[in-house]
C-alpha cells in the first residue's frame, strides 16, 4: 500500500490537538494514518479501544468478532446501543466508527479467530490489540503474532481488576513467557460467570490504546516486559517487571512450537470424547420439578452469585469446592448441575466423573440465566 504523505485540510482541523504535541506533530499523525491495527473482539475491551483508535486517526482498523449484540452487553460494551441488539457486533462497531471518523478504513471479519485463519487475517496488519475474554484466543493471538513478528497489546478484566502488557515488541517477552500454562479449566470464570464492573473495561481498554499509539509513534516507554495491574476498588496500580523466557516454546531460539495448535485442547476446554455430559433443557427441568421427581439441584457458581439469585431448593457448592464438599451431593437422586449460562456446570460434571463420582448427572442448558429469564 502506498503511504500517505500528507493530511487534508479537514484532517489537519480534526487532529489539531495532536499536531501541536511535539511528540506527535505532522510526522506522527501520518504514522497513525498509515498504520493498520487489528482488534480481536468488539465487546467490553474492544469498545473503548476501537473508539479511540478511530478518533486518533488510525488509517485501517480490522475488527474480528463472531458474536451478536445482547442486552446484557450494554452496561460495558459502549460502542453498541439498544438499537443494535441482535445485530452482528462487527457491523454495529463498523457503523459507529465510520460515523466517528470517516477517514478510517474499517475492515470486518465476522468469524471466530482460529488456528486455520489467524495467520491469514493477522498478516496484513501492523499490530494486534486484544479485546478477547478467553485464554485459548489469547494464546492463539500470541503465537500467531510471534510467527508473523507482530506486536501484541494485551488486556484482561475480571470483576474489579484488570491487566495490560505489551508482548512480542522490540525483542521483548511474549504472552507465554509470562503465562507459560493456562489456568485449569473452570477455575477462572468468564465475565458472564463472575461479573465485571461496567466502567473497568473503559479504563483498561484506553490504557491498551495508549500503549498501541506509543508503539506506532515510537515515543515513551511501552509496557514491554512489564505487567500493569489495576484494582478499581483500591484505586491502585501495580507495575511488575518480568523477563523474556530463554526456554519459551514459541519465542526463544529453541522454540518447539512451529505451527498453530489446537488452543481449546491446550487450555483443557475441549470436551473429553470418552466422557459424556448429559444436558437438560429448561422445559425438561421444569417438567421434573412439576412431577416432583427425586432431584437435587447443585449450583456451582461462587457464593456471592448464588446469594444474589438462585433456583429454589438448590444447594451451593462452588466449582473449586466440589471435591471437598462431594458428600453434600446425594447420589441416589438425579443431580441437576447449574451455573450462570450452562458452561461451568458441564465442567463440574466432568470433574465429578473424573474423580469417580457415580450418579445421574445433568447440566442445565442456559443455566440460572435461562431460569430467571423464564420467570
Amino acid at each position: 500500500m502506498t503511504k500517505e504523505q500528507k493530511l487534508s485540510e479537514q484532517e489537519i482541523s480534526r487532529y489539531s490537538r495532536h499536531l501541536i504535541l511535539p511528540q506527535v506533530g505532522l510526522e506522527g499523525q501520518l504514522k497513525l494514518k498509515n498504520s493498520k491495527v487489528l482488534a480481536v473482539g468488539t465487546g467490553a475491551l474492544g469498545s473503548p479501544i476501537l473508539l479511540y483508535l478511530a478518533a486518533a486517526g488510525i488509517g485501517t482498523i480490522g475488527l474480528v468478532d463472531f458474536d451478536v449484540v445482547e442486552e446484557s452487553n450494554l452496561h460495558r460494551q459502549i460502542i453498541h446501543t439498544t438499537n443494535d441488539i441482535k445485530k452482528e457486533k462487527v457491523q454495529s462497531a463498523k457503523e459507529k466508527l465510520e460515523a466517528l471518523n470517516p477517514n478510517s478504513k474499517i475492515v470486518t471479519f465476522n468469524e471466530r479467530l482460529t488456528s486455520s485463519n489467524a495467520l491469514n487475517i493477522i498478516k496484513d496488519f501492523d499490530i494486534v490489540i486484544d479485546g478477547t475474554d478467553n485464554f485459548p484466543t489469547r494464546y492463539l493471538i500470541n503465537d500467531a503474532c510471534v510467527m508473523l513478528k507482530k506486536p501484541f497489546v494485551y488486556g484482561s478484566i475480571f470483576r474489579f481488576e484488570g491487566q495490560v502488557s505489551v508482548f512480542n515488541y522490540d525483542g521483548g517477552a511474549c504472552y507465554r513467557c509470562l503465562f507459560p500454562n493456562p489456568p485449569k479449566a473452570g477455575l477462572v470464570p468468564s465475565c458472564s460467570e463472575a461479573g465485571v464492573l461496567g466502567v473497568l473495561p473503559g479504563i483498561i481498554g484506553t490504557i491498551q490504546t495508549n500503549e498501541l499509539i506509543k508503539i506506532i509513534l515510537q515515543i515513551g516507554e511501552p509496557l514491554k516486559n512489564r505487567l500493569l495491574s489495576f484494582d478499581s476498588l483500591k484505586m491502585q496500580f501495580r507495575d511488575m517487571k518480568f523477563n523474556k523466557n530463554d526456554n519459551c516454546p514459541i519465542c526463544s531460539k529453541n522454540a518447539t512450537i512451529k505451527e498453530l495448535i489446537d488452543y481449546e485442547e491446550f487450555c483443557g476446554l475441549k470436551e473429553k470424547t470418552d466422557i459424556k455430559v448429559d444436558e437438560i433443557t429448561l422445559e425438561e427441568f421444569k417438567s421434573l420439578l412439576a412431577k416432583k421427581d427425586s432431584i437435587q439441584i447443585v449450583d456451582v457458581r461462587p457464593k456471592i452469585d448464588f446469594d444474589l439469585n438462585n433456583i429454589k431448593d438448590s444447594i451451593n457448592i462452588p466449582f473449586e469446592n466440589l471435591e471437598n464438599d462431594i458428600n453434600k451431593i446425594d447420589s441416589s437422586k438425579k443431580i441437576i448441575v447449574v451455573c450462570k449460562i450452562g458452561m461451568l456446570s458441564k465442567e463440574a460434571i466432568l470433574k465429578l466423573k473424573n474423580i469417580g463420582f457415580k450418579a445421574e448427572l445433568y447440566s442445565l442448558k442456559g443455566g440460572v440465566t435461562s431460569w430467571l429469564n423464564d420467570l
